[in-house]
């Protein structure tokens, strides 16, 4: 935050633009995410005489923070909590005025914290519709623009709620950082429709297991009796990214060298089945033993992104977990790989992990504890095998989200 925000006499300059405050108007900070609480703290510290007040939507509540409101909210599934944090920041938002100026920090997470549903749709609708959209592995970006035609505060809907000029600083929780996805972009525009929306319901088989309320509302987007997401952004104000997946892959390979350790970063782009993914990055690593191809070795390869799990069982679970075992299937007692995999938030799935880290000596484990990989693969229950074996990375809520990290170590032996 101090790379972004500098306080003048009279301005803000923020992202390398200066911003001139009126007289007779305040600054403003609201924000929501996992993110919000530490980027809030900042923020305040940063402003220090020239906040006027502020709130922010979190996933935890920690120490208090000078000048600004903060409300414990739900994740991943919207619930009431989500609903009454929605309707106290549009309040606030409703009475700026042009002399006015917020910040808005906006993170992962976001799409769940804050929530309203159009009516007549209800709270249980729109958690059936989710839970519905994550048990079908439906990409995060489809996801989204199902929520945002949904939702009363999602979609760019938040930003025409006044003529305050602002600028919303964002951590990035999505591939390709698209403004349009990240949190489902409340304070943003839309280029989706209530057409795009239908089409991603069919396309999935999901149409006719909604609940009668959403199917309503899509249904009256579609024949303009509900005003669709705003098209275009609000002139008076700026989005900038401020951290990225991109950004955390650039500090590991930092990191590997300062170790000694030759690193190369490979992807920010990571996606797909856990699974399947992992399986590749093991060849990847093979092929690197074998024939050096695409680098020599030993190495670290970084990879970034998110994958998908098609949850089919029953069991504790999350995809960076699935990611390990699938790796440790493929890599088995052989030497020489080492496969690490974390969620950046610290919470991966619905697992108290972060994710694992595994090699051949966790297969020696599970080999002795009589464990097979392929049951607990099929009953999504890797946080089980991986917690039996000692594999599981533990850290906590880590107040930020930017997406996922994966590690392949190359050693020199095959």
């Amino acid at each position: 935050m101090p790379k972004v925000i500098r306080v003048e006499k009279g301005a803000l300059l923020i992202g390398g633009r200066r911003y001139r405050l009126h007289d007779g108007g305040g600054v403003y900070v609201f924000g929501s995410g996992k993110a919000s609480m530490g980027m809030a703290r900042e923020t305040g510290r940063l402003l220090h005489e020239y906040l006027t007040d502020g709130f922010i939507v979190s996933n935890y509540l920690d120490s208090d923070i000078r000048g600004v409101d903060v409300f414990e909210s739900s994740h991943p599934v919207p619930t009431g909590k989500s609903i009454r944090a929605a309707e106290i920041l549009t309040a606030r938002l409703s009475r700026l005025t042009e002399k006015d100026f917020f910040i808005y920090l906006l993170s992962g997470g976001s799409s769940a914290l804050l929530e309203k549903p159009l009516p007549p749709i209800r709270l249980s609708d729109m958690r059936k519709t989710t839970e519905l959209l994550l048990r079908h592995s439906v990409p995060i970006g489809d996801i989204n623009i199902v929520r945002k035609h949904v939702s009363a505060v999602k979609g760019g809907r938040l930003g025409w709620l006044n003529r305050a000029r602002g600028v919303v600083l964002v951590i990035s929780d999505v591939i390709g950082d698209d403004l349009e996805a990240i949190g489902s972009a409340p304070l943003y525009r839309d280029r989706s429709s209530y057409a795009d929306t239908r089409d991603i319901l069919r396309k999935y088989d999901l149409w006719n297991r909604l609940p009668a309320s959403v199917k309503y509302v899509i249904r009256g987007g579609l024949k303009g009796d509900i005003a669709d997401t705003p098209e275009k952004e609000n002139p008076r104000i700026r989005h900038l990214i401020i951290g990225s997946n991109s950004i955390l892959l650039a500090e590991a390979k930092k990191v590997a060298g300062s170790l000694g350790i030759r690193s190369r970063v490979m992807t920010s782009s990571m996606r797909g089945e856990a699974k399947e993914v992992a399986r590749v990055m093991v060849a990847i690593g093979e092929e690197v033993m074998k024939r050096r191809r695409p680098c020599g070795n030993p190495v670290a390869l970084i990879f970034g992104g998110e994958t998908t799990v098609q949850v089919k069982g029953t069991g504790r679970e999350g995809r960076n977990q699935e990611m390990c075992l699938a790796a440790l299937r493929e890599i088995g007692p052989r030497k020489g790989m080492a496969f690490l995999s974390v969620g950046s938030d610290g919470i991966d799935g619905n697992s108290d992990a972060a994710g694992a880290v595994v090699d051949f000596t966790s297969y020696e484990r599970a080999k002795k504890l009589k464990l097979d990989i392929d049951d607990y693969l099929s009953r999504n229950d890797s946080n089980t095998f991986l917690k039996q074996t000692g594999d599981l990375i533990y850290t906590g809520p880590t107040g930020t989200n930017v997406m996922d990290m994966t590690i392949l170590c190359v050693g020199g032996r095959t």
